[in-house]
């Protein structure tokens, strides 16, 4: 029988060095990385690596909306669902849906709907599929993150992306990024998303204590780190399309290398055509053309003979 081992807790999670447990700067976000186009069945699709937190996102419509009365006539209805790998945490998650999957795919709609142009597509829904398959806190903001590049990535018209981060509050001090043992063990815990375009503030959730001065400070930190993530979410945009351009300049080379091989054998193929017709006239039958011309030589005589005789008769 398995045995479950407790997770490691820590009593200090900043350290004498003013570092973190996982050696970060106060101010420091977790390694971020992210792409799009991953899933081939979407019709738009995200990968997200933020810290430990493993997130795909695919989005597919717009589409008829099922059951048709939930369908709105002057907009469309954006639709997400969030889900857990029974893998994705260190004791097992169920996986039927639970009232926490439940509240994070409301907390993404409502984050993500404002900056959607869903007056574009009435009667319509747009649905997008969150699985987080590895966690390590703050997925519900990585998990928005994802959902905004995988509806860039579908082609729904934006108004902005969205960056999700978090602050919080350990020993004391204000910290950007919770870690999973910084958001369970420490003092306060702010899941923000930002419009990156004016950077207005669409998700703002607060857990724990601070005072006003802290919670400026904390603000002030989460939008500094969602202009790192917003960075990175563009470059993933535009590497896509550099990589399309790529293949498409890829193609055009082989249609045009293989029209000229298609040149070349018609080239050829003409050539031998001719050749071959050359060598049938050079093989003509020399005896042949001799005999016609004899019995023209022949019929030439004929006629002289006839005109003679008929001189003859006239005299």
């Amino acid at each position: 029988m398995p045995i479950l081992l407790p997770e490691k807790k820590h009593e200090k999670l900043i350290l004498e060095n003013g570092k973190r447990l996982d050696g970060r700067d106060l101010d420091e976000i977790r390694p971020f990385k992210c792409e799009i186009g991953v899933l081939s069945n979407t019709d738009g699709s995200a990968y997200v690596e933020h810290g430990g937190n493993k997130i795909f996102a695919g989005v597919y419509g717009p589409r008829e909306v099922h059951p048709k009365h939930l369908g709105l006539p002057d907009r469309g209805v954006l639709k997400v669902y969030y889900r857990m790998a029974t893998f994705s945490v260190h004791e097992r998650a169920s996986p039927a849906p639970n009232r926490r999957a439940l509240e994070i795919s409301k907390i993404i709609e409502d984050a993500i709907t404002p900056t959607l142009f869903l007056e574009l597509y009435p009667d319509s829904a747009i649905e997008v599929y969150v699985m987080v398959i590895a966690a390590s806190g703050g997925t519900r903001c990585a998990s928005t993150t994802a959902v905004s590049l995988a509806l860039a990535d579908a082609g729904i018209p934006m108004k902005t992306l969205v960056a999700g981060l978090a602050a919080g509050k350990a020993n004391g001090k204000i910290i950007l990024d919770c870690s999973d043992e910084e958001d369970k063990a420490g003092e306060a815990d702010i899941p923000c998303v930002i419009q990156m375009k004016d950077e207005k503030i669409c998700l703002l959730q607060f857990d724990g204590d601070m005072t006003p001065e802290e919670l400026d400070t904390a603000i002030s930190l989460v939008k500094k780190g969602a202009k790192q993530i917003f960075q990175k979410m563009t470059e993933a945009i535009h590497q896509k399309f550099e990589n399309i351009q790529k293949e498409t300049e890829l193609e055009i080379e082989k249609m045009i290398q293989q029209q000229d091989i298609d040149s070349i054998n018609n080239i050829e193929s003409t050539i031998e055509n001719e050749t071959e017709m050359k060598n049938e006239y050079d093989n003509i039958d020399i005896n042949k053309k001799d005999f016609d011309f004899n019995n023209i030589d022949n019929k030439k005589n004929k006629l002289e003979e006839f005109d003679e005789e008929e001189e003859d008769f006239e005299q």
